[in-house]
């Protein structure tokens, strides 16, 4: 599973790790980094997995959501940045 880039002609070294990144990402390498990173006992995994789907679920029975309703998505933005709790 070696990605092999080759250079074009006028490409800067920018353009060429730009399209490298690109083709990890698209080959799931990083993702598959990140997993790697820390040891993840099995009983977690299926955990994480029974919380996925069961989010999954939860947001399949609630619908899809009303017209016009502001996105709460990942590109959505609520205005301002973390909330800091006062203690």
């Amino acid at each position: 599973m070696a990605i092999r880039i080759k250079s074009r002609h006028g490409e800067s070294v920018n353009q060429m790790l730009r399209r490298f990144k690109k083709l990890c990402e698209k080959e799931g390498l990083t993702k598959d980094v990140k997993r790697r990173q820390y040891f993840e006992k099995p009983s977690e995994r299926r955990r994480r997995a029974l919380r996925k789907s069961i989010a999954r679920i939860a947001r399949l029975q609630a619908g899809p959501p009303p017209r016009g309703a502001q996105s709460s998505g990942p590109g959505a933005r609520s205005g301002g940045g973390p909330r800091k709790s006062r203690s």
